[in-house]
């Protein structure tokens, strides 16, 4: 089964760069070992959600607005998508998620629909250095 591990934590006391920029290549480093083991689908961390815009339904219209869809203390500021055979184990991987120091990790199982478009898999490092 699949699982989103969504990240969320509080932009006011994010990371430093310095922190980030290890999370990343500690992320990148968890993202190999998911891969050996079968279990890593895609990930990326996100900007923040100052560089978001919203599109909400507004008496039968859609709005689009600047900024996130609601006003929390915590933002998703990333995501694994990984394939574990059960919960259990998608809370084991979650848990060693290295942008979990900083928030909270919500795990929720992907809902599979027949008949989607069949996703290739990319390998985005190489895409970019093209």
């Amino acid at each position: 089964m699949q699982y989103m591990l969504m990240i969320y934590l509080d932009e006011t006391a994010s990371p430093t760069e310095a922190q980030r920029a290890e999370c990343y290549a500690e992320s990148t480093a968890f993202a190999h070992e998911l891969q050996a083991k079968g279990q890593y689908i895609l990930s990326a961390p996100l900007h923040p959600t100052t560089t978001a815009t919203s599109v909400r339904p507004v008496e039968g219209r859609r709005v689009v607005t600047d900024g996130p869809f609601a006003e929390t203390r915590e933002q998703l500021g990333g995501f694994f998508l990984v394939d574990a055979p059960n919960l259990d184990e998608a809370i084991e991987i979650a848990k060693r998620l290295p942008g979990g120091k900083w928030g909270t990790v919500e795990i929720r199982p992907v809902v599979q629909i027949s008949g989607l478009p069949e996703r290739e898999r990319v390998d985005l490092a190489a895409a970019r250095s093209t």
